[in-house]
């Protein structure tokens, strides 16, 4: 063991140091819905928290899409960095920036015209129907800023930057939980708006962090050099579709195993308010830690980008490697920490007896895929950054949607398990998927070596 950490000390120290502000940062897109989740489930109630639970999984089924396709800068930024080809860095920014704009539109309609229709034939309940539909359309118009937001982050990153993004995401996170409060009870003289109260601070939220990361990345001097040839003559067709021959996969991946949950949920919602109120409760929680995995493959990305950019392969190992442990070492906690506190976490969400019994239950699955989850993500995250997106695009469809979720259909409905039959299935997708991963990583990773 003092053999195997003195040989990965210097990349630990280094992923941690990129790592630690990247997971911050992307904890902040899922605090905003889990704040959401405990205001609305501590002072509006079970069936108001239901519907949050129905537009959230809906609505992150098309953000990931949105977010997919905004990552593919990151790795391309990295290699260009590695390289120190510093006016492709900008010019790969114009490009992204029009595309992420574009894609926010698209998802923007999607949610108006598909989502919102779609909510009526989830065979779920109408009261949470009701609640669910001006939630949902708020989420999506939020996502315009978000994009924007996650460009000029995702640059920033690429080139190492990663504290700025952290400091906007904390600070944004408080105003929406200010927000939050004052709108849904109806604070200093306004009208209680209840679940739009949500709604409303969380887009209010995302237009304040996109100007604010926006402007810092413009106007600050470290970025100058990278951003001479960011201009309207930068526009390729070249860089489009290279970000998007990159972005598209990513997209896909994360869409695959986000639906695959927003699946289980609308599974769920066909059994009670309360199982899908509880599995809210859980999946926020778990949703908490992916986020902070997120972020180590997200710097893991970063990393096994300016190695394979700078033809490193033997440091894109020894880096990825670690980011293994790092995030195995992470999730071992989290685990045990769903596993012991199965009674108590729920309580941050809810008084409700029946929600909390049910949700303790999930917590000890959440427990079980932690290890998965974190491998997974990260294997994403660094085989992105070596440019290989196409395999794990398919390994996640499989995982998920081939495997995960009919077994969870089969155990939860026709072996009558209910929930806990749903979130089996989800246990046994990320497993899959992560050793998938893993095995892909390994058989590339050693062939660029030799």
């Amino acid at each position: 063991m003092k053999q195997l950490y003195t040989k990965y000390k210097p990349h630990y120290r280094d992923n941690l140091s990129l790592a630690i502000p990247v997971v911050i940062s992307q904890l902040g897109h899922m605090l905003v819905q889990t704040s959401d989740s405990v205001i609305i489930g501590h002072f509006a109630g079970t069936t108001a928290l239901a519907a949050v639970s129905l537009a959230g999984s809906v609505f992150m089924v098309i953000l990931v899409t949105g977010l997919g396709i905004s990552y593919a800068i990151t790795p391309l930024i990295a290699q260009a960095n590695g390289r120190k080809n510093y006016s492709e860095c900008g010019q790969l920014l114009f490009n992204s920036l029009l595309i992420n704009l574009f894609t926010a539109l698209v998802l923007f309609g999607v949610v108006y015209f598909g989502s919102r229709l779609a909510l009526d034939n989830l065979n779920q309940a109408p009261e949470v129907i009701t609640l669910a539909k001006p939630f949902l359309l708020l989420l999506g118009v939020s996502i315009v800023p978000l994009m924007i937001f996650n460009t000029f982050k995702q640059f920033a990153e690429g080139l190492g930057f990663t504290k700025q993004a952290m400091k906007i995401s904390i600070w944004g996170n408080l105003l929406n939980i200010f927000l939050g409060i004052i709108f849904v009870k109806g604070m200093f003289g306004i009208t209680p708006m209840g679940v739009r109260g949500v709604g409303y601070s969380t887009l209010i939220d995302r237009c304040v962090m996109a100007t604010v990361m926006s402007l810092y990345v413009l106007r600050s001097a470290r970025f100058k050099v990278y951003l001479k040839d960011f201009a309207l003559r930068s526009f390729s067709r070249v860089r489009s579709w290279q970000l998007l021959r990159l972005g598209a996969p990513v997209a896909m991946q994360y869409t695959f195993e986000i639906s695959a949950f927003a699946g289980a949920n609308i599974l769920i919602g066909t059994i009670s308010a309360v199982d899908q109120a509880a599995h809210q409760v859980a999946i926020s929680l778990a949703s908490i830690t992916y986020m902070m995995a997120s972020g180590l493959s997200s710097a893991a990305a970063i990393k096994s980008g300016n190695n394979f950019g700078a033809k490193n392969f033997a440091g894109l190992r020894l880096s990825a490697i670690s980011s293994y442990h790092i995030v195995l070492g992470f999730m071992s906690v989290t685990a045990l920490i769903f596993m012991f506190g199965n009674h108590i976490l729920p309580w941050i969400y809810t008084s409700d007896q029946q929600v909390i019994q049910v949700a303790a239950q999930l917590l000890i699955l959440a427990a079980i895929f932690q290890l998965f989850d974190g491998a997974q993500v990260v294997g994403l995250g660094i085989l992105r950054g070596m440019g290989d997106v196409n395999y794990p695009t398919l390994i996640t469809f499989l995982a998920y949607w081939v495997l995960g979720l009919p077994f969870g259909y089969w155990l939860g409905f026709h072996l009558h398990l209910g929930a806990i039959g749903v979130w089996c299935g989800l246990v046994l997708g990320l497993g899959v998927a992560s050793l998938l991963l893993f095995a892909r990583f390994q058989v590339i990773s050693k062939r660029i070596s030799l």
